[in-house]
């Protein structure tokens, strides 16, 4: 697909989702790309920590690709980038401190100059190709994010990224409604917004009035305390940081993600004043009341600091008298990882704090109210939600109609959406996907290995060997092995069993495929007929 004389839209992440963040535009021929975010590995992904969004769609297309514009530094929006874009071979254009974050990821994986990262500041403007992109500020819970004014040849999107309204955020500039309302002047024809917060009625809450309530929740613990909160958030960060200075406590941070969102920081001007952190072993001889400990791992994540500690794997240590404080949302889908790190927790008696209990978080995203001063403000012709799940999408849509935008239009990943001239519509669907990072191999998220991991999951693993001699009779018994088969105080029996069912199936004269997948399917029937799974079996065969 090559744009003609239209504008185009196409998502390969983030519609539909939280996260994985991926946003095309196509006009005259050529393309622009609007972020490369990552999200986690779930249930769904066994042994994943990572998953990527599928870019096969524009790697065919990179000679028309101009450039790839991030918004800001979260990892939904820029951490896919250390693995997906050298195959682009595109400049990447960023903000020093988005840049920065971009830089060191770079190095970690080894491509230090080998993928084009372009400096912006306030009031550049990129002419890439036919695209006109001005970087807008707007406030969120990481420095420097932006929205992106688009314009082309056949009309202005407003693309604004993640934001929120905070009069004082802490870190960064506060969204200006006085260059908002000079935006909506030139006259908007599409705003494509952020949908995270659609439900929500009341406004986000800035940053700074989270000071009071997290010194409080941490003058009620008479322990260690330690907040937990996404690394990326700098925002928070700062605030964690003057609560620390006001408790008079000392600060640990526990996390490589968070110590280097900090480096990164000093670095281009931000969080120069963060208190400076002790080292573990200095930490824990300190008297419990003067440590506070700022860790990742507020998702559940089992490897991530919070939850060494909560399971005894850390340097580290809690116990009675001491208190976490989730400092951050809980996001769809891990509930039952949290849930698991709270109740590791509370074996050791500690007690947990979340935003239900005491004001120790404010989200990033914008609420309703937020929502309709940006239409007011933008004035757009017509909404397309993205960054959220269908049912927030949707439910933005509504919230839009109902504030007086005469059109709003629904996609998904995978829509391709003719935006410009006339109405908008969907004039086709282009494939999309997911990859995962699988140790330091990129794979396809429904490929073998994946397909296979899941099918061991559920149903484990029968191994039988078969030992042929030269007259093409077996040569001994079949040796049977099983990996979480449910036969643990029958195994023995089940052996017998199997063993017995792979030498009647095992016939003289066939070769080895066939008699790899005649007795494949008589043990996988026997181990049904015993546990009523169907296992997966591997067969192998080895001629004397």
């Amino acid at each position: 697909m090559t744009p003609g004389k239209e504008l185009l839209f196409l998502a390969l992440g983030g519609s539909g989702e939280i996260g994985m963040n991926v946003n095309l535009y196509g006009t005259d021929g050529k393309w622009l790309m609007v972020d490369c975010g990552m999200t986690f590995g779930e249930a769904d992904y066994p042994g994943i920590d990572l998953v990527l969004p599928d870019l096969d769609f524009i790697e065919k297309r990179r000679k028309d690709l101009v450039g790839l514009v991030l918004t800001h530094g979260h990892e939904d929006h820029i951490g896919a980038i250390p693995y997906l874009a050298a195959d682009l071979q595109v400049p990447l254009y960023a903000t020093p401190f988005t840049a920065g974050l971009i830089a060191h990821k770079l190095e970690e994986e080894g491509l230090t100059g080998q993928v084009p990262l372009k400096l912006i500041h306030p009031g550049d403007v990129l002419d890439l190709g036919p695209f006109r992109v001005t970087p807008v500020p707007l406030a969120h819970s990481i420095p420097e994010s932006n929205g992106l004014l688009i314009e082309t040849a056949y009309g202005r999107v407003f693309h604004t990224g993640d934001w929120k309204l905070d009069p004082t955020p802490v870190l960064g500039n506060p969204t200006s409604p006085e260059k908002l309302r000079a935006i909506g002047d030139l006259g908007i024809d599409v705003m494509v917004c952020d949908s995270t917060n659609a439900f929500t009625d009341k406004v986000s809450g800035s940053e700074a009035e989270l000071f009071d309530g997290l010194l409080q929740a941490v003058n009620e613990s008479p322990g260690r305390v330690l907040v937990t909160t996404f690394a990326s958030n700098a925002a928070r960060l700062h605030t964690i940081g003057k609560v620390a200075e006001a408790s008079g406590r000392r600060v640990a941070v526990a996390g490589r993600s968070i110590e280097r969102y900090l480096k990164v920081a000093k670095a281009t001007g931000y969080l120069t004043d963060f208190p400076d952190t002790v080292r573990y072993d200095e930490a824990m001889r300190l008297p419990r009341r003067d440590l506070i400990i700022i860790a990742t791992g507020g998702q559940g994540e089992p490897r991530a600091a919070l939850g060494r500690i909560a399971s005894g794997q850390h340097e580290l240590k809690l116990g009675e008298m001491d208190t976490v404080i989730f400092s951050s949302r809980q996001i769809p889908g891990n509930e039952n990882a949290v849930g698991r790190v709270m109740n590791q927790l509370a074996e050791l008696g500690v007690r947990t704090v979340t935003e239900r209990q005491a004001h120790v978080h404010v989200s990033g995203h914008p609420g309703r109210p937020e929502l309709v001063q940006m239409y007011d403000w933008i004035r757009p012709k017509l909404l397309v939600p993205v960054h959220g799940e269908r049912r927030h999408m949707l439910e933005h849509a509504r919230l839009g109609i109902e504030s007086g935008i005469p059109s709003t239009l629904v996609q998904e990943n995978g829509d391709l959406i003719r935006l410009l001239p006339g109405n908008a519509r969907k004039i086709g669907e282009e494939r999309v996907g997911r990859l995962v990072l699988d140790g330091d191999v990129i794979l396809p998220a429904d490929g073998t290995t994946i397909n296979e991991r899941r099918r061991i999951a559920f149903q484990g693993v029968v191994a039988v060997s078969l030992v042929i001699g030269k007259s093409g009779k077996l040569a001994a018994d079949p040796v049977v092995r099983t990996l979480g088969v449910p036969v643990e105080e029958d195994r023995d029996d089940f052996l017998r069993d199997a063993s017995a069912t792979a030498a009647k199936a095992t016939q003289t004269g066939q070769d080895d495929e066939k008699m790899r997948e005649t007795v494949r399917l008589a043990v996988r029937r026997c181990a049904t007929l015993w546990t009523g799974k169907k296992p997966n079996v591997e067969v192998l065969v080895t001629r004397l």
